[in-house]
Protein backbone atom coordinates (compact mmCIF):
# COMPACT_ATOMS: atom_id res chain seq x y z
CA UNK A 1 0.00 0.00 0.00
CA UNK A 2 0.73 3.77 -0.28
CA UNK A 3 0.65 7.05 1.89
CA UNK A 4 -0.72 10.05 0.83
CA UNK A 5 2.83 11.07 -0.46
CA UNK A 6 2.82 8.03 -2.68
CA UNK A 7 5.54 6.24 -0.20
CA UNK A 8 4.92 2.52 -0.65
CA UNK A 9 4.66 1.23 3.18
CA UNK A 10 4.43 -2.25 4.17
CA UNK A 11 1.87 -3.88 6.13
CA UNK A 12 2.37 -4.98 9.98
CA UNK A 13 -0.01 -7.40 11.40
CA UNK A 14 0.11 -8.52 15.26
CA UNK A 15 -0.68 -12.34 16.03
CA UNK A 16 -2.08 -13.23 19.43
CA UNK A 17 -2.04 -17.06 20.74
CA UNK A 18 -3.56 -17.15 24.53
CA UNK A 19 -2.53 -20.69 25.79
CA UNK A 20 -3.48 -22.56 28.90
CA UNK A 21 0.22 -22.04 30.36
CA UNK A 22 1.71 -18.46 28.25
CA UNK A 23 0.22 -16.10 25.75
CA UNK A 24 2.28 -14.79 22.72
CA UNK A 25 2.61 -12.02 20.22
CA UNK A 26 4.56 -11.88 17.08
CA UNK A 27 4.75 -8.95 14.84
CA UNK A 28 4.53 -9.89 11.30
CA UNK A 29 6.47 -6.92 8.50
CA UNK A 30 4.54 -8.37 5.37
CA UNK A 31 7.30 -7.97 2.68
CA UNK A 32 4.89 -8.54 -0.33
CA UNK A 33 4.02 -10.86 -2.52
CA UNK A 34 3.34 -13.52 0.08
CA UNK A 35 6.81 -12.98 1.97
CA UNK A 36 6.73 -11.94 5.62
CA UNK A 37 9.58 -11.77 8.99
CA UNK A 38 8.74 -11.03 12.72
CA UNK A 39 9.92 -8.28 14.13
CA UNK A 40 9.37 -8.50 17.31
CA UNK A 41 7.52 -10.79 19.99
CA UNK A 42 6.35 -10.96 23.51
CA UNK A 43 4.93 -13.49 25.56
CA UNK A 44 4.36 -13.83 29.33
CA UNK A 45 3.27 -16.87 31.63
CA UNK A 46 -0.45 -16.13 32.40
CA UNK A 47 -1.10 -19.66 33.93
CA UNK A 48 -4.83 -18.95 32.17
CA UNK A 49 -5.56 -23.36 32.78
CA UNK A 50 -4.24 -23.36 36.15
CA UNK A 51 -6.89 -25.06 38.79
CA UNK A 52 -8.99 -25.20 35.80
CA UNK A 53 -9.54 -29.39 36.52
CA UNK A 54 -11.66 -28.60 39.81
CA UNK A 55 -14.92 -27.23 38.07
CA UNK A 56 -14.27 -25.83 34.88
CA UNK A 57 -13.91 -22.40 35.47
CA UNK A 58 -11.36 -19.84 34.54
CA UNK A 59 -10.37 -18.53 38.00
CA UNK A 60 -10.49 -14.53 38.39
CA UNK A 61 -6.79 -13.93 39.21
CA UNK A 62 -6.16 -15.66 36.25
CA UNK A 63 -8.20 -13.85 34.35
CA UNK A 64 -6.99 -10.48 35.54
CA UNK A 65 -3.33 -11.25 34.79
CA UNK A 66 -4.46 -12.33 31.37
CA UNK A 67 -6.46 -8.77 30.90
CA UNK A 68 -3.06 -7.09 31.90
CA UNK A 69 -0.98 -8.89 29.65
CA UNK A 70 -2.80 -8.40 26.54
CA UNK A 71 -2.95 -4.97 27.14
CA UNK A 72 0.93 -4.69 27.17
CA UNK A 73 0.50 -6.43 24.15
CA UNK A 74 -2.21 -3.81 22.30
CA UNK A 75 0.50 -1.12 23.55
CA UNK A 76 3.46 -2.78 21.55
CA UNK A 77 1.46 -3.07 18.66
CA UNK A 78 0.32 0.42 18.76
CA UNK A 79 3.89 1.29 19.08
CA UNK A 80 4.29 -0.57 15.89
CA UNK A 81 1.65 0.93 13.78
CA UNK A 82 0.38 -2.62 13.46
CA UNK A 83 -2.63 -2.61 11.21
CA UNK A 84 -4.66 -5.65 12.07
CA UNK A 85 -4.02 -7.85 15.47
CA UNK A 86 -5.50 -11.57 14.89
CA UNK A 87 -5.89 -13.44 18.33
CA UNK A 88 -6.32 -16.79 18.96
CA UNK A 89 -7.25 -18.97 22.25
CA UNK A 90 -6.73 -22.59 22.27
CA UNK A 91 -7.39 -25.13 24.90
CA UNK A 92 -8.66 -23.40 28.17
CA UNK A 93 -10.84 -20.66 27.14
CA UNK A 94 -11.81 -23.55 24.62
CA UNK A 95 -13.23 -25.96 28.08
CA UNK A 96 -14.17 -22.86 30.29
CA UNK A 97 -17.68 -23.04 31.59
CA UNK A 98 -17.09 -18.92 31.43
CA UNK A 99 -15.99 -18.52 28.21
CA UNK A 100 -18.38 -15.96 26.98
CA UNK A 101 -18.14 -13.57 30.33
CA UNK A 102 -14.00 -13.85 29.61
CA UNK A 103 -14.30 -13.17 26.03
CA UNK A 104 -16.54 -10.08 26.66
CA UNK A 105 -14.36 -8.78 29.70
CA UNK A 106 -11.31 -9.41 27.18
CA UNK A 107 -12.72 -6.75 24.49
CA UNK A 108 -14.24 -4.71 27.75
CA UNK A 109 -10.79 -3.79 28.73
CA UNK A 110 -8.21 -4.35 25.86
CA UNK A 111 -10.61 -4.00 22.70
CA UNK A 112 -9.16 -7.24 21.38
CA UNK A 113 -11.33 -10.04 20.49
CA UNK A 114 -10.21 -13.32 20.69
CA UNK A 115 -11.63 -16.10 18.37
CA UNK A 116 -11.71 -19.67 19.96
CA UNK A 117 -10.27 -22.24 18.08
CA UNK A 118 -12.12 -25.67 17.94
CA UNK A 119 -9.34 -28.94 18.14
CA UNK A 120 -9.97 -28.79 14.36
CA UNK A 121 -8.50 -25.60 13.65
CA UNK A 122 -6.09 -25.63 16.48
CA UNK A 123 -4.12 -29.19 14.63
CA UNK A 124 -4.22 -27.34 11.24
CA UNK A 125 -2.32 -24.36 12.29
CA UNK A 126 0.50 -26.36 14.14
CA UNK A 127 0.43 -28.63 11.08
CA UNK A 128 0.52 -25.70 8.56
CA UNK A 129 3.29 -24.24 10.65
CA UNK A 130 5.14 -27.23 10.26
CA UNK A 131 4.38 -28.24 7.06
CA UNK A 132 5.50 -25.13 5.16
CA UNK A 133 8.66 -24.79 7.27
CA UNK A 134 10.19 -28.32 7.22
CA UNK A 135 11.17 -30.36 3.89
CA UNK A 136 10.17 -33.64 5.63
CA UNK A 137 7.55 -35.91 3.84
CA UNK A 138 6.01 -37.91 6.53
CA UNK A 139 5.44 -36.78 10.13
CA UNK A 140 4.07 -37.39 13.26
CA UNK A 141 4.17 -34.14 15.24
CA UNK A 142 3.69 -34.11 18.93
CA UNK A 143 2.53 -30.84 19.98
CA UNK A 144 1.83 -30.28 23.62
CA UNK A 145 0.18 -27.15 24.83
CA UNK A 146 -0.17 -26.23 28.75
CA UNK A 147 -4.05 -27.79 28.71
CA UNK A 148 -3.84 -29.92 25.87
CA UNK A 149 -1.80 -32.19 23.45
CA UNK A 150 -2.00 -32.74 19.84
CA UNK A 151 -1.09 -35.36 17.78
CA UNK A 152 -1.17 -35.00 14.12
CA UNK A 153 0.12 -37.10 11.34
CA UNK A 154 0.71 -36.68 7.91
CA UNK A 155 2.25 -38.29 4.64
CA UNK A 156 3.41 -36.92 1.31
CA UNK A 157 2.79 -33.79 3.01
CA UNK A 158 -1.18 -34.27 3.18
CA UNK A 159 -2.91 -33.99 6.48
CA UNK A 160 -4.42 -37.50 7.44
CA UNK A 161 -5.45 -38.31 10.59
CA UNK A 162 -5.09 -35.88 13.90
CA UNK A 163 -6.26 -36.64 17.99
CA UNK A 164 -6.33 -33.80 20.72
CA UNK A 165 -5.97 -35.19 24.09
CA UNK A 166 -7.59 -32.97 26.33
CA UNK A 167 -4.61 -32.24 29.11
CA UNK A 168 -0.95 -31.20 28.68
CA UNK A 169 1.64 -29.69 30.98
CA UNK A 170 -0.41 -27.49 33.40
CA UNK A 171 -3.32 -30.14 33.55
CA UNK A 172 -0.83 -33.15 34.07
CA UNK A 173 0.75 -31.18 36.59
CA UNK A 174 -2.25 -30.28 38.52
CA UNK A 175 -3.72 -33.95 38.33
CA UNK A 176 -0.45 -35.56 38.95
CA UNK A 177 1.10 -33.34 41.53
CA UNK A 178 1.20 -32.30 44.94
CA UNK A 179 3.29 -31.70 47.81
CA UNK A 180 3.86 -34.99 49.11
CA UNK A 181 3.99 -36.69 45.33
CA UNK A 182 7.96 -36.98 44.42
CA UNK A 183 8.71 -36.20 40.98
CA UNK A 184 9.75 -39.65 39.88
CA UNK A 185 6.23 -40.63 41.12
CA UNK A 186 4.77 -37.86 39.22
CA UNK A 187 6.59 -38.93 35.96
CA UNK A 188 5.80 -42.11 36.35
CA UNK A 189 1.64 -42.03 37.20
CA UNK A 190 2.01 -39.20 33.96
CA UNK A 191 3.73 -41.70 31.81
CA UNK A 192 1.22 -44.60 32.74
CA UNK A 193 -1.80 -42.52 32.04
CA UNK A 194 -0.58 -40.99 28.70
CA UNK A 195 0.38 -44.58 27.73
CA UNK A 196 -2.81 -45.95 28.02
CA UNK A 197 -4.32 -42.80 26.14
CA UNK A 198 -2.30 -43.88 22.92
CA UNK A 199 -3.15 -47.30 22.64
CA UNK A 200 -7.08 -46.01 22.10
CA UNK A 201 -6.32 -44.21 19.15
CA UNK A 202 -6.64 -46.20 16.18
CA UNK A 203 -4.89 -44.95 13.83
CA UNK A 204 -1.31 -44.91 15.17
CA UNK A 205 -1.08 -48.50 14.95
CA UNK A 206 -1.30 -47.47 10.79
CA UNK A 207 1.29 -45.15 10.25
CA UNK A 208 4.01 -45.75 7.96
CA UNK A 209 7.73 -47.19 9.76
CA UNK A 210 9.62 -44.44 7.74
CA UNK A 211 7.38 -41.51 9.68
CA UNK A 212 9.69 -38.91 11.68
CA UNK A 213 8.40 -37.54 14.56
CA UNK A 214 8.45 -33.66 15.39
CA UNK A 215 7.90 -31.91 18.43
CA UNK A 216 6.26 -29.00 18.10
CA UNK A 217 5.67 -25.89 21.08
CA UNK A 218 7.94 -24.24 23.88
CA UNK A 219 8.59 -27.43 25.78
CA UNK A 220 10.31 -28.85 23.57
CA UNK A 221 11.91 -25.87 22.47
CA UNK A 222 13.73 -25.88 26.19
CA UNK A 223 14.29 -29.24 25.64
CA UNK A 224 16.66 -28.61 22.39
CA UNK A 225 18.10 -25.70 24.74
CA UNK A 226 19.02 -27.98 26.89
CA UNK A 227 20.74 -30.32 24.99
CA UNK A 228 22.81 -28.08 23.01
CA UNK A 229 23.91 -26.09 26.19
CA UNK A 230 25.20 -29.62 27.65
CA UNK A 231 26.89 -30.33 24.37
CA UNK A 232 28.37 -26.56 23.62
CA UNK A 233 26.83 -26.66 20.32
CA UNK A 234 27.63 -23.14 18.68
CA UNK A 235 24.97 -22.75 16.56
CA UNK A 236 22.30 -20.70 17.97
CA UNK A 237 19.16 -22.53 15.89
CA UNK A 238 16.08 -24.20 17.25
CA UNK A 239 14.42 -25.11 14.01
CA UNK A 240 15.04 -28.68 12.22
CA UNK A 241 17.18 -29.88 15.32
CA UNK A 242 17.80 -33.65 15.91
CA UNK A 243 17.55 -34.34 19.47
CA UNK A 244 18.59 -38.89 19.79
CA UNK A 245 16.16 -40.15 22.59
CA UNK A 246 19.59 -40.86 24.59
CA UNK A 247 19.93 -37.31 24.73
CA UNK A 248 16.27 -36.81 25.86
CA UNK A 249 16.56 -39.60 28.32
CA UNK A 250 19.93 -38.21 29.87
CA UNK A 251 17.81 -34.40 30.60
CA UNK A 252 14.66 -35.92 31.45
CA UNK A 253 16.50 -38.29 34.23
CA UNK A 254 18.27 -35.09 35.00
CA UNK A 255 14.90 -32.63 35.65
CA UNK A 256 13.56 -35.57 37.34
CA UNK A 257 15.91 -35.60 40.48
CA UNK A 258 16.85 -31.61 41.35
CA UNK A 259 14.69 -29.25 43.38
CA UNK A 260 12.58 -26.71 41.34
CA UNK A 261 14.97 -23.58 42.44
CA UNK A 262 18.18 -25.96 40.76
CA UNK A 263 15.90 -26.40 37.54
CA UNK A 264 15.41 -22.76 37.07
CA UNK A 265 19.26 -22.19 37.04
CA UNK A 266 19.78 -25.18 34.31
CA UNK A 267 20.74 -23.62 31.08
CA UNK A 268 18.29 -23.76 28.85
CA UNK A 269 15.28 -24.30 30.79
CA UNK A 270 12.57 -21.28 30.58
CA UNK A 271 11.86 -20.15 34.38
CA UNK A 272 8.56 -19.91 33.25
CA UNK A 273 8.15 -23.49 32.20
CA UNK A 274 10.47 -25.49 35.26
CA UNK A 275 7.69 -26.49 37.14
CA UNK A 276 6.20 -28.02 33.85
CA UNK A 277 9.10 -29.46 32.13
CA UNK A 278 8.92 -33.06 34.03
CA UNK A 279 5.12 -33.15 33.15
CA UNK A 280 6.15 -32.31 29.80
CA UNK A 281 9.19 -34.60 29.58
CA UNK A 282 6.94 -37.56 30.69
CA UNK A 283 4.43 -36.84 27.84
CA UNK A 284 7.65 -36.86 25.74
CA UNK A 285 9.10 -40.58 27.07
CA UNK A 286 5.83 -42.25 26.84
CA UNK A 287 5.33 -41.14 23.31
CA UNK A 288 8.75 -42.16 21.78
CA UNK A 289 8.53 -45.54 24.15
CA UNK A 290 4.67 -46.54 22.75
CA UNK A 291 5.55 -45.41 19.17
CA UNK A 292 9.36 -46.85 19.17
CA UNK A 293 10.83 -43.54 18.23
CA UNK A 294 14.73 -42.66 18.18
CA UNK A 295 14.97 -39.58 17.27
CA UNK A 296 12.77 -35.88 17.65
CA UNK A 297 12.81 -32.85 14.87
CA UNK A 298 12.36 -30.08 16.58
CA UNK A 299 9.94 -27.27 15.15
CA UNK A 300 10.39 -23.74 16.34
CA UNK A 301 7.15 -23.33 14.00
CA UNK A 302 3.55 -23.99 15.09
CA UNK A 303 0.25 -22.93 15.75
CA UNK A 304 1.43 -18.72 15.13
CA UNK A 305 3.51 -19.75 11.97
CA UNK A 306 0.30 -21.47 10.56
CA UNK A 307 -1.76 -18.67 11.02
CA UNK A 308 1.31 -16.19 8.77
CA UNK A 309 1.22 -18.25 6.51
CA UNK A 310 -2.69 -18.54 5.87
CA UNK A 311 -2.40 -14.47 6.06
CA UNK A 312 0.43 -14.06 4.17
CA UNK A 313 -0.08 -16.69 1.33
CA UNK A 314 -3.54 -17.52 1.32
CA UNK A 315 -3.07 -20.71 -1.62
CA UNK A 316 -1.62 -22.85 1.73
CA UNK A 317 -5.04 -22.96 2.93
CA UNK A 318 -5.68 -25.43 0.41
CA UNK A 319 -1.89 -27.14 -0.40
CA UNK A 320 1.20 -26.44 1.07
CA UNK A 321 4.43 -24.40 0.19
CA UNK A 322 5.89 -26.80 -2.96
CA UNK A 323 9.30 -25.75 -2.24
CA UNK A 324 10.05 -24.55 0.94
CA UNK A 325 14.06 -23.97 0.92
CA UNK A 326 13.07 -21.42 -2.02
CA UNK A 327 10.63 -19.77 -0.30
CA UNK A 328 12.77 -19.15 2.32
CA UNK A 329 15.74 -18.35 0.61
CA UNK A 330 13.52 -15.43 -0.83
CA UNK A 331 11.98 -14.24 1.58
CA UNK A 332 15.32 -13.69 2.91
CA UNK A 333 16.95 -12.12 -0.10
CA UNK A 334 13.74 -9.58 0.24
CA UNK A 335 14.64 -8.96 3.88
CA UNK A 336 18.41 -8.08 3.27
CA UNK A 337 17.91 -6.30 -0.47
CA UNK A 338 19.60 -8.95 -2.15
CA UNK A 339 19.12 -8.34 -5.95
CA UNK A 340 16.68 -10.88 -6.96
CA UNK A 341 17.87 -11.40 -10.45
CA UNK A 342 21.52 -11.62 -9.72
CA UNK A 343 20.65 -14.01 -6.59
CA UNK A 344 19.17 -16.23 -9.35
CA UNK A 345 21.75 -16.08 -12.22
CA UNK A 346 24.51 -17.00 -9.33
CA UNK A 347 22.57 -19.78 -8.30
CA UNK A 348 21.77 -20.91 -12.14
CA UNK A 349 25.32 -20.74 -12.93
CA UNK A 350 26.65 -22.26 -9.59
CA UNK A 351 24.13 -25.60 -10.37
CA UNK A 352 25.70 -25.31 -14.38
CA UNK A 353 29.37 -25.52 -12.49
CA UNK A 354 28.65 -28.14 -10.04
CA UNK A 355 26.94 -30.53 -12.66
CA UNK A 356 29.48 -30.08 -15.20
CA UNK A 357 32.57 -30.62 -12.74
CA UNK A 358 31.00 -33.36 -11.28
CA UNK A 359 33.88 -35.89 -12.45
CA UNK A 360 36.30 -33.71 -10.43
CA UNK A 361 34.61 -33.22 -7.43
CA UNK A 362 32.19 -36.33 -6.86
CA UNK A 363 29.79 -34.78 -5.16
CA UNK A 364 26.13 -36.25 -3.59
CA UNK A 365 23.55 -34.48 -5.10
CA UNK A 366 22.79 -32.88 -1.20
CA UNK A 367 25.76 -30.71 -1.72
CA UNK A 368 24.01 -28.93 -4.47
CA UNK A 369 21.37 -27.64 -2.03
CA UNK A 370 24.49 -26.88 0.15
CA UNK A 371 25.55 -24.73 -3.26
CA UNK A 372 22.21 -23.41 -3.64
CA UNK A 373 21.76 -21.51 -0.47
CA UNK A 374 24.77 -20.21 -0.30
CA UNK A 375 24.78 -18.77 -3.96
CA UNK A 376 21.24 -16.87 -3.36
CA UNK A 377 22.60 -15.48 -0.28
CA UNK A 378 26.39 -14.71 -1.14
CA UNK A 379 25.83 -10.95 -0.99
CA UNK A 380 22.45 -10.76 1.94
CA UNK A 381 26.06 -9.50 4.18
CA UNK A 382 25.95 -5.77 1.99
CA UNK A 383 23.26 -4.99 3.96
CA UNK A 384 25.42 -5.25 7.02
CA UNK A 385 28.93 -3.57 5.32
CA UNK A 386 30.46 -3.86 2.04
CA UNK A 387 33.90 -4.70 3.03
CA UNK A 388 34.13 -8.29 4.28
CA UNK A 389 30.34 -8.76 3.35
CA UNK A 390 30.90 -12.54 2.45
CA UNK A 391 31.68 -12.86 6.69
CA UNK A 392 28.24 -10.98 7.31
CA UNK A 393 27.02 -13.23 4.87
CA UNK A 394 27.84 -16.07 6.60
CA UNK A 395 26.60 -14.73 9.53
CA UNK A 396 23.73 -14.30 8.29
CA UNK A 397 23.08 -17.64 7.50
CA UNK A 398 23.91 -18.94 10.52
CA UNK A 399 21.37 -16.37 12.76
CA UNK A 400 18.49 -17.06 10.13
CA UNK A 401 15.16 -18.51 9.86
CA UNK A 402 16.15 -20.87 6.56
CA UNK A 403 13.20 -23.68 6.40
CA UNK A 404 13.67 -26.68 4.27
CA UNK A 405 17.11 -27.05 5.19
CA UNK A 406 18.75 -29.27 8.09
CA UNK A 407 21.70 -27.27 10.56
CA UNK A 408 24.41 -29.20 9.48
CA UNK A 409 23.65 -28.08 5.59
CA UNK A 410 23.36 -24.90 7.08
CA UNK A 411 26.58 -24.82 8.44
CA UNK A 412 28.32 -25.64 5.28
CA UNK A 413 26.76 -22.98 3.16
CA UNK A 414 27.80 -20.11 5.99
CA UNK A 415 31.26 -21.57 5.67
CA UNK A 416 31.24 -22.07 1.92
CA UNK A 417 29.72 -18.19 1.64
CA UNK A 418 32.21 -16.76 4.60
CA UNK A 419 35.26 -18.71 2.20
CA UNK A 420 34.60 -18.39 -1.01
CA UNK A 421 36.28 -15.07 -2.11
CA UNK A 422 39.56 -15.75 -0.08
CA UNK A 423 39.56 -19.35 0.64
CA UNK A 424 40.70 -18.81 4.25
CA UNK A 425 39.09 -21.86 5.85
CA UNK A 426 40.33 -21.90 9.12
CA UNK A 427 40.47 -25.26 11.44
CA UNK A 428 39.22 -23.38 14.48
CA UNK A 429 35.97 -23.26 12.26
CA UNK A 430 36.21 -27.35 11.82
CA UNK A 431 36.73 -27.50 16.02
CA UNK A 432 33.81 -25.11 16.34
CA UNK A 433 31.40 -26.24 14.26
CA UNK A 434 32.40 -30.22 14.87
CA UNK A 435 28.96 -31.58 15.41
CA UNK A 436 28.02 -30.59 12.27
CA UNK A 437 31.19 -31.02 9.70
CA UNK A 438 33.79 -33.22 9.57
CA UNK A 439 38.18 -32.92 7.85
CA UNK A 440 36.21 -34.72 4.84
CA UNK A 441 33.93 -31.53 4.49
CA UNK A 442 36.84 -28.93 4.44
CA UNK A 443 37.19 -30.79 0.63
CA UNK A 444 33.41 -29.63 0.12
CA UNK A 445 33.79 -26.49 1.43
CA UNK A 446 36.61 -25.00 -0.71
CA UNK A 447 35.22 -26.65 -3.70
CA UNK A 448 31.89 -25.43 -3.31
CA UNK A 449 33.38 -21.75 -2.54
CA UNK A 450 35.53 -21.81 -6.00
CA UNK A 451 32.50 -22.91 -7.65
CA UNK A 452 30.57 -20.01 -5.91
CA UNK A 453 32.99 -17.01 -6.63
CA UNK A 454 33.52 -17.84 -10.31
CA UNK A 455 29.65 -18.08 -10.82
CA UNK A 456 29.56 -14.70 -8.94
CA UNK A 457 32.37 -13.11 -10.96
CA UNK A 458 30.16 -14.23 -14.24
CA UNK A 459 27.62 -12.00 -13.37
CA UNK A 460 29.32 -9.14 -12.19
CA UNK A 461 27.45 -6.83 -13.52
CA UNK A 462 24.55 -8.23 -12.19
CA UNK A 463 22.86 -8.35 -15.88
CA UNK A 464 23.24 -12.00 -16.78
CA UNK A 465 25.42 -11.39 -19.36
CA UNK A 466 26.65 -14.64 -19.25
CA UNK A 467 23.72 -17.11 -19.90
CA UNK A 468 25.20 -20.98 -19.61
CA UNK A 469 28.65 -22.48 -19.32
CA UNK A 470 30.05 -25.73 -20.75
CA UNK A 471 33.41 -27.31 -19.06
CA UNK A 472 35.62 -29.71 -21.18
CA UNK A 473 37.78 -31.80 -18.47
CA UNK A 474 41.04 -32.00 -20.76
CA UNK A 475 43.96 -33.62 -19.54
CA UNK A 476 45.35 -31.25 -16.60
CA UNK A 477 42.85 -28.48 -17.57
CA UNK A 478 38.94 -27.18 -17.66
CA UNK A 479 38.22 -25.42 -20.34
CA UNK A 480 35.14 -23.68 -19.79
CA UNK A 481 33.30 -22.17 -22.75
CA UNK A 482 30.38 -19.53 -21.91
CA UNK A 483 27.67 -18.41 -23.85
CA UNK A 484 26.73 -14.80 -23.71
CA UNK A 485 24.30 -11.95 -25.31
CA UNK A 486 26.72 -9.30 -25.26
CA UNK A 487 30.19 -8.17 -23.81
CA UNK A 488 31.49 -10.35 -21.68
CA UNK A 489 35.04 -8.82 -21.12
CA UNK A 490 34.17 -8.02 -17.53
CA UNK A 491 32.91 -11.33 -15.71
CA UNK A 492 35.67 -13.44 -17.26
CA UNK A 493 38.42 -11.43 -16.41
CA UNK A 494 36.97 -10.97 -13.02
CA UNK A 495 36.34 -14.93 -13.26
CA UNK A 496 39.96 -15.55 -14.44
CA UNK A 497 40.90 -14.20 -10.81
CA UNK A 498 40.05 -17.49 -9.43
CA UNK A 499 42.70 -19.42 -11.71
CA UNK A 500 45.11 -20.08 -8.87
CA UNK A 501 43.20 -21.17 -6.56
CA UNK A 502 40.58 -23.17 -8.86
CA UNK A 503 44.28 -24.89 -9.45
CA UNK A 504 45.11 -25.38 -6.10
CA UNK A 505 41.33 -27.22 -5.17
CA UNK A 506 40.87 -29.08 -8.20
CA UNK A 507 44.22 -29.72 -9.04
CA UNK A 508 43.58 -28.19 -12.58
CA UNK A 509 45.09 -25.29 -14.83
CA UNK A 510 41.53 -23.21 -15.60
CA UNK A 511 40.50 -21.50 -19.06
CA UNK A 512 37.52 -19.61 -19.29
CA UNK A 513 36.88 -18.93 -23.11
Amino acid sequence: MADELGVVTLEKIGIIDLGSNTARLVIVQMLGEGHFVVVDQLKEGVRLGKDMERDGFLKSQRIAETIKTLKMFRKLCDAYEVERIIAVATAAVRRAKNQRSFLDEVVANTGIKLKVLSAEEEATYVYRGVINTMDVPKGLILEIGGGSSKIIYYNRRNLLNYETLPFGAVTLTDLFGGEDVSQEEQARKIEEFITEQLSHIEWLKQIDPETQMIGCGGSFRNLCKIVKMKKKCPLPLIHNYDVKVGEFEEVYEMLKTVALDKKKRIKGVSSERADLLPSAFAVMHAFMKSLNFEDVLISSCGLREGIMFNYAVPLTIEKPIVDVLTYSLQTLGRYYGCNERHSEQVVSLSVQLFKQLRVLHKFPRQCLKVLKVAAYLHDAGTRIKYYDYQKHSGYILLNSSLYGITQREIVLAALVVANYKNDDFSLSDLIKYKEFITEEDVDVIRKLGIMLRIAESLDRSMANTVTSINCDVLGDSVIMKTEVYNDATLEIKNALTAQNDFKRIFKKNLEIL
